[in-house]
């Protein structure tokens, strides 16, 4: 290689390679001083830019989500719709030029869940052998999804007697999870295999599949009346379109002092997401907006009531009916169906 060949690719490696650094440079110029990294959504917080150089600064602007935070008196309200863990953008502009320099924050729900206990109205019959993961109503019909390799099933269900009307059952290869109902359409989740069905609700005839995406599981299925959502095992509920069933964003579900996983079968109802806890006797009320747990439901007890078997599981299926205005709660292999209200504990 002669040597003018060299200088000129040695310049270029460093023009190529000085653009980075330089940004690398400027970054390290300044950093985002806050009093902590845990914070509650609207909480005005203080803030400031550490200039470690003392250069003149012309502006600080600071974002979150693309929101802009407007500071005043060197404080910024966190007026964040979302919650969960975020980044904190300053874009500061100084000596005709600027850098986004950014910090790591949590952004929590601004009270403490309320607590809820429940009233059984009513008891029904409900197949021993259903491994329940979802449940849905749908025009006074039950719509119920099983679980595990081999028994997992999608089933329309008369809730009064607990017989099966029709049934369809998935290749032994899928472990079924959540379903819901839109648009005369059924959506059912398979745990790990990172495929979906969807069905003709007139006669269970199945219409298309669909495949995942960023999201890590099958969990849960509810919809608001115009998109689905999905829970897959993390903090994160996810938003998918109907029609196209791209993941379209998510929300976290967070509690006023962590962020909280485990949101397993879904159920929506007047912009609150009903979430039974995975392994456990209870039940999230989530903000379907924000992420914000806005109560617990103690289901304790409840298992207790129906039949004591060796392949009895945990509570695990929620489903609104909206003209009784009463939810229904059963478990995987329990043999009773419960009506109950919520209570709200004093």
């Amino acid at each position: 290689m002669n040597a003018i060949k060299f200088f000129a690719i040695h310049i270029f490696l460093l023009l190529f390679l000085g653009c980075g650094g330089l940004d690398g440079k400027k970054t390290r110029l300044f950093d985002i001083k806050l009093s902590g990294t845990k914070f509650h959504q609207n909480e005005s917080i203080a803030v400031s830019i550490k200039n470690k150089d003392n250069i003149t600064i012309n502006s600080v602007s600071y974002f979150v989500d693309g929101k802009e935070l407007v500071e005043t008196d060197g404080k910024i309200i966190l007026d964040v719709p979302r919650l969960g863990n975020k980044i904190l953008i300053a874009k500061v502009r100084y000596n005709d030029t600027f850098v986004d320099l950014t910090k790591k924050i949590r952004v929590l729900a601004p009270n403490t869940p309320e607590i809820y206990t429940y009233e059984i109205v009513n008891e029904f019959p409900h197949d021993i052998k259903a491994y329940t993961q979802g449940l849905e109503f749908h025009a006074g019909i039950l719509y119920e999804s099983t679980g595990r390799k081999g028994q997992s099933s999608l089933r329309k269900v008369d809730f009064k007697t607990g017989r099966v009307l029709q049934q369809v059952d998935l290749d032994k290869t899928y472990f079924g999870e959540g379903l819901t109902v839109l648009d005369g359409k059924i959506y059912q989740l398979t745990w790990q295999a990172r495929t979906g069905f969807v069905y003709d609700l007139k006669d269970l005839k199945k219409l298309d599949n669909f495949q995942y995406g960023e999201s890590k599981e099958g969990w849960g299925l509810a919809n608001d009346g115009e998109k689905l959502f999905k829970s897959d095992g993390t903090e994160k509920i996810w938003f998918l379109n109907p029609d196209t069933m791209v993941e379209e964003g998510y929300l976290e579900t967070v509690t006023n002092k962590s962020v909280f996983s485990q949101a397993n079968e879904l159920e929506f109802v007047d912009g609150k997401l009903y979430a039974n806890v995975y392994q456990k006797e209870s039940m999230m009320i989530i903000n379907a907006s924000s992420g914000a747990i806005e109560g617990v439901v103690n289901f304790g007890g409840l298992k207790a009531k129906v039949t004591q078997h060796d392949g009895l599981d945990v509570l695990n299926g929620v489903a609104y009916h909206p003209e009784r205005k009463t939810f229904f709660v059963t478990g995987k292999n329990w043999d009773k169906l419960f009506e109950v209200t919520l209570v709200k504990k004093q």
